[in-house]
């Protein structure tokens, strides 16, 4: 393992579904993962989770997605160039989500864009 709790999770979901599984169990978690995983049961790409706090571990019930990875490194984007990287990592306009770490917590690409704010691409879904 890493030291970088988001790209692990991320792989061990993405590894789960291609095997056909329902759920997978994480081990290591932190706040920045928890925010992902509620933009991404908001999208509807994962069902539901349960944090475990006595174990420090996560089960993700998984959802309707193909891929999801983190953006490494960081890049930070203006908000002038949100569109730029949507076309760099998603297939096709209106497919996906870019997560970005704003001054006002994580957003999607496109809450960004309404926004008007830029700052560091996170990771991404479709």
């Amino acid at each position: 393992m890493s030291q970088d709790v988001v790209a692990d999770a991320l792989n061990m979901m993405k590894n789960a579904k291609k095997a056909g599984r329902e759920s997978v169990k994480i081990n290591r978690i932190s706040k920045l993962l928890i925010e992902i995983l509620k933009i991404m049961k908001q999208n509807k790409a994962i069902k539901r989770y349960k944090i475990d706090s006595k174990n420090k571990s996560v089960e993700v019930f998984l959802g309707d997605f193909e891929e999801c990875k983190a953006i490494k490194p960081r890049f930070v984007v203006k908000k002038e160039w949100i569109e730029k990287y949507r076309r760099r990592y998603l297939p096709a306009r209106g497919i996906g989500t870019i997560i970005i770490s704003t001054n006002q917590g994580l957003l999607t690409h496109e809450e960004a864009i309404k926004k008007g704010i830029g700052g560091f691409l996170i990771a991404f879904f479709y």
